[in-house]
């Protein structure tokens, strides 16, 4: 038996979810580093990775914050507006694949996308990208170090090299020891009365049924395998055309696979408190409206004033803490025009 689930056996507290590991998982071909980690936050934080400028990924993802931009949908270059709203970074390292519809296999892979949408960063390709990086010379020289074995000049800097560092710097995002956490390892006092209902509602409920795990986005699964769920299970309810919450096809968008109609990856319920607003297409403002529109389409329940109430408080002790970010000198063009 798990330790700190023996613990929480022996002292008679109910749980369904380990808290958040320590550590996410890293694949073998690229390894963490101080120096790498560095390098990925620089790159995570510069807007010249933009074709204009103006967007870094930290412009959606905003991790002075609650990861996200907390906007409907996203602003890239020149006002463009996607289609869906920008999920929290923070815990995103748990993830076995990324995006609302996991069409991406890693935090690698997901890095390289942005770059190119002509809608978020807007750059021609990752050719372009790369190019604009061998043009500053301090990044030549960060590169040369994180990457000591295969980097020994600028003209060996490749978009995966990039992607490498960024998501190297993302796994460091995470945010343990939330009053929950605290509350599975042995502090009773850790959750609040209605916390501790809510998360016996939320199993009753039948709410756990996805979100599960540390993460409480489904368990753990090898990279690129991902877990999704349809969206909504029971169709048909006024919510749908209130929030216009079915025009976007979910996975279909990205493999045209019939099967794949409503399907999305299950997202984490970490932070959600501060993560607002909600579902793919940021429609709906409020946790409590979130919670009752998900019991209706996923469940087909109507939950009652105080149970929402007890949820909310319980998703609310799923708010971690945030370790410290300080923002990156980034370095010099040295006279080089961009833009």
């Amino acid at each position: 038996m798990n330790k700190i689930f023996a613990v929480v056996f022996f002292l008679g507290i109910p749980s369904f979810a380990d808290p958040l590991p320590a550590k996410p998982p890293v694949p073998a071909n690229n390894p963490m580093s101080p120096v790498k980690v560095e390098l990925g936050k620089k790159l995570f934080f510069d807007p010249r990775m933009s074709l204009d400028g103006s967007v870094s990924c930290n412009s959606c993802h905003n991790v002075m914050g609650s990861g996200t931009d907390n906007l409907p949908t996203s602003v890239g270059v020149n006002g463009k507006h996607g289609g869906r709203s920008a999920p929290t970074v923070w815990n995103s390292a748990f993830l076995s694949v990324m995006f609302w519809d996991g069409r991406m296999p890693s935090l690698e892979e997901q890095a390289k996308g942005p770059l190119t949408n002509p809608v978020e960063m807007a750059m021609a390709d990752h050719g372009f990208v790369v190019d604009r990086i061998k043009k500053i010379p301090g990044y030549v020289d960060e590169f040369k170090k994180a990457f000591p074995k295969e980097v020994k000049s600028g003209t060996d800097i490749t978009i995966d090299h990039f992607a490498k560092a960024v998501a190297t710097y993302e796994r460091t995002l995470i945010t343990p020891n939330s009053p929950y956490d605290l509350y599975v390892k042995g502090n009773k006092k850790a959750m609040s009365a209605a916390a501790i209902r809510g998360m016996a509602t939320v199993q009753t409920v039948g709410c756990t049924s996805c979100h599960m795990g540390g993460n409480f986005a489904g368990p753990a699964l090898p990279e690129g395998t991902g877990f999704f769920q349809k969206f909504p299970v029971f169709p048909g309810s006024d919510y749908e055309k209130k929030y216009d919450l079915v025009k976007d096809l979910g996975k279909f968008e990205a493999t045209k696979t019939e099967g794949d109609q409503h399907f999305w990856r299950v997202p984490t319920w970490r932070n959600i408190a501060v993560t607002a607003p909600y579902f793919h297409n940021g429609s709906v403002k409020t946790l409590d409206e979130a919670v009752r529109v998900m019991a209706k389409m996923q469940l087909n329940k109507e939950l009652k004033s105080d149970e929402v109430t007890d949820i909310v408080a319980f998703l609310e002790s799923l708010t971690g803490k945030f370790p410290e970010q300080k923002m990156p000198r980034l370095p010099d063009t040295l006279g080089t025009s961009f833009f």
